[in-house]
C-alpha cells in the first residue's frame, strides 16, 4: 500500500510541470512583435489572469509549424496573406480573426554612420552607399515582401539585388544592421524603437507597398475559455496604448480572411 501510494505521489509530482505548462497560452507571433508581446504576457501574468507563452518567428515558418501540427493556440502574422493561407486549410477559427495592428517600412543604418536617403522615384538608392542591405527575406518573410514592393515601386529593386542579405525574419534583419555587417537594412519603424544601434534614414512611402496589416486569430481547435480570454486582452484597451508606446498603429478592425 505504501509503495502504491509513493508511486501516486511521484506521478503526481511528474506531471505537475506538464499541467502546469498546459495552462499557458500558446502564442505564435511575427518576429517584430516580440518585445512587445513579452512586456504585455508579463501584465497579463501580473494581473493574475493566466500566462502566455510568446513563440516569435517569421510569419511564413510558424504558419508552416500551424500546418504540422504545432501545439499553436493563438496566431498572430505580420501580414493577411498568411492568415488567409492557414484558413484557406480550415487550420484559423475564422471568426476570430480581426486586423489588430499596423506599421511602416523604415532605412536604417547603423547609428554611426548612415548616408542621405530620398524615400521617392528617381533616387538613385544603390548608388547612395557602399556595402550590403540586409532585409527579410523577400520570398516568404511579410517584412520582406512589403520591402520589395515598396523598392519595386520606387524602382531600386534592380539595382540593389545583388547586394541583398537575406534574413530570417526582420529581427535577424536588424541585427545585422545593429552589428555593422550591413551598411543599410529595411526593417518596420517599430523594430528600431528600442534599438540604439541604429538610426533610420528614411521612411519609405505607404502607397508603395500593400498595407502593412497584423491579424490575429485562434488556431482551429483551440478554442477555450483562456484562449478567448488571451484574444479579449490583446484587444483590450490596455493592450492598445502599450502596443502604441511600442510604435504601433492599433486598428481593432473585425475581418474574417477573405474567401
Amino acid at each position: 500500500m505504501r509503495s502504491f501510494r509513493q508511486f501516486a505521489i511521484a506521478l503526481v509530482l511528474t506531471l505537475c510541470p506538464t499541467l502546469a505548462t498546459a495552462q499557458s497560452v500558446n502564442v505564435y507571433a511575427a518576429a517584430s512583435l516580440t518585445d512587445v508581446l513579452q512586456d504585455l504576457a508579463q501584465r497579463f501574468k501580473t494581473s493574475g489572469q493566466g500566462e502566455m507563452t510568446i513563440v516569435p518567428g517569421s510569419s511564413s515558418a510558424l504558419a508552416k509549424q500551424i500546418e504540422n501540427g504545432a501545439p499553436v493556440d493563438v496566431f498572430l502574422s505580420a501580414n493577411m496573406e498568411w492568415m488567409t493561407h492557414l484558413d484557406s486549410l480550415s487550420l484559423i477559427e475564422k471568426d476570430s480573426c480581426a486586423e489588430l495592428l499596423g506599421n511602416t517600412l523604415v532605412v536604417i543604418a547603423p547609428a554611426a554612420e548612415g548616408f542621405a536617403v530620398e524615400a521617392r522615384k528617381g533616387f538613385h538608392f544603390a548608388g547612395a552607399f557602399k556595402g550590403r542591405l540586409a532585409i527579410a527575406d523577400p520570398g516568404h518573410v511579410p517584412a520582406g515582401i512589403y520591402a520589395k514592393q515598396a523598392f519595386e515601386w520606387l524602382g531600386w529593386w534592380v539595382p540593389i539585388q545583388d547586394r541583398l542579405a537575406p534574413a530570417a525574419d526582420v529581427r535577424a534583419a536588424l541585427a545585422y544592421v545593429e552589428r555593422g555587417e550591413c551598411a543599410a537594412g529595411v526593417v518596420y519603424a517599430t523594430d528600431v524603437v528600442r534599438s540604439a544601434k541604429v538610426k533610420v534614414l528614411a521612411t519609405l512611402p505607404e502607397e508603395s507597398h500593400k498595407s502593412i496589416v497584423y491579424p490575429v486569430a485562434i488556431v482551429k481547435g483551440h478554442r477555450t475559455d483562456k484562449t478567448a480570454q488571451v484574444l479579449a486582452f490583446l484587444q483590450s484597451p490596455e493592450a492598445a496604448q502599450v502596443f502604441e508606446q511600442y510604435g504601433f498603429a492599433v486598428l481593432k478592425k473585425k475581418t474574417p480572411p477573405a474567401e
